[in-house]
């Protein structure tokens, strides 16, 4: 088989930059998209606050703190939207197989380019200079013979740059990392390897098998693999969403139950919104609560058929955030989701909701302390 030449394409400060763009006042300035209010949190920075320490989600009074002069900007997830989707009509251009990742990434299969070009790296450059003509935006670029590397790559020359890890350079190149950069190693787990003594990929890679898989369990053969430099997933062009959901942060705590299932209905609305506009309805419903301790829980419930209108996810969303009523703490956050997308029904005025379905309740959905879902 051929090595395979793998893209990743990362944009640079995504929402920010578009907010930069779009006003020129705010360019070469700390800019933050999100809400400067007390309850408020940083969604995006874009790099002259990363400067300061500012990041996503971190609270706003603390970003406030660490840049003094910096500027809040309200999201416009529409623009954001928008834009991602000019982004993303430019790869076919590229590359047959392209995997969307987020609004702002994707990774492209490029070991046959559509435009003949003789390298990745100059596939890599056609493209990033496609995407500034056409949006006014920087993105930057990791190209390398797997997707765990093109990734790893394409943070090191941003903003507005790229990098090539070849074959040769793969098992080296992870060696001198520090397992908590590696993609799909997250805090909770690179810091049970620091206390077992493993700090970098070299580390890792001195560890045997079945020492990692005494402690890791299934993941342990990923993790000997990603320090060797290998990954063998592929380029998936066909991938669907599988969610959607929104949620926001309160600038008080809610603690009266009227008020908790108001603010659960307004996070369905939005999602409805989504839904209609995206034809895609879910037969799962989630509703999450965030606590004035950080303390995480959520409930699901899963239907025989898709929830495929308004009031029938509007019910269903009160009748879960009821089932953690009356609330012990003040709530900070509320969100919904909605998965396990299917047809509608062809009609739904008999959809059974809490007489039927599955009520999901698990030890495990009580997360810690920052389990929050990422945000750009």
């Amino acid at each position: 088989m051929p090595v395979r030449k793998i893209i990743h394409i990362d944009m640079d400060a995504f929402y920010a930059s578009v907010e930069q763009r779009d006003n020129p006042a705010l360019r070469g300035r700390p800019v933050a998209v999100g809400h400067g209010a007390k309850r408020g949190v940083v969604v995006a920075a874009s790099y002259e606050a990363r400067a300061f320490g500012v990041r996503s989600a971190m609270p706003s009074t603390t970003a406030m703190r660490n840049c003094a002069e910096l500027v809040f900007v309200p999201p416009r997830f529409e623009v954001y939207r928008a834009v991602s989707r000019q982004i993303h009509a430019i790869f076919p251009d590229y590359a047959a197989l392209i995997e969307p990742l987020a609004l702002d990434e994707a990774y492209l299969d490029v070991t046959e380019n559509r435009r003949g070009l003789p390298t990745a790296s100059a596939t890599a450059r056609a493209i990033r200079a496609h995407i500034l003509e056409e949006t006014g935006l920087t993105a930057s670029a990791g190209v390398s013979y797997n997707k765990f590397l093109a990734k790893l790559a394409s943070g090191e020359r941003k903003p507005n740059g790229q990098f090539v890890i070849t074959p040769e350079m793969g098992a080296g190149f992870v060696a001198s990392l520090p397992v908590a950069r590696f993609h799909g190693v997250g805090p909770v787990t690179a810091a049970r390897m620091q206390r077992l003594g493993i700090e970098t990929g070299a580390d890792l890679r001195a560890k045997p098998l079945p020492f990692l898989q005494l402690h890791f369990g299934k993941s342990a053969a990923w993790y000997l693999g990603i320090a060797n430099g290998e990954d063998e997933r592929p380029v998936v062009g066909d991938r669907q969403r599988k969610s959607s959901g929104c949620e926001t942060t309160f600038e008080r705590d809610l603690t009266a139950a009227a008020e908790i299932v108001a603010g659960v209905e307004a996070m369905a609305d939005a999602v409805w919104a989504w839904c209609e506009k995206a034809k895609a309805f879910g037969r799962t419903v989630t509703v999450k609560v965030k606590f004035a301790d950080f303390r995480t829980v959520t409930r699901s419930r899963s239907f025989p058929a898709a929830v495929a209108r308004h009031d029938l996810l509007r019910q269903a969303s009160a009748e879960l955030v009821r089932t953690i009523l009356p609330a012990a703490k003040g709530i900070r956050l509320l969100g919904v989701a909605v998965s396990n997308f299917a047809p509608a029904p062809a009609a739904t005025d008999g959809l059974p909701l809490f007489g039927a379905g599955e009520l999901i309740t698990p030890e495990a959905d009580v997360l810690p302390s920052g389990a929050a879902t990422g945000s750009r």
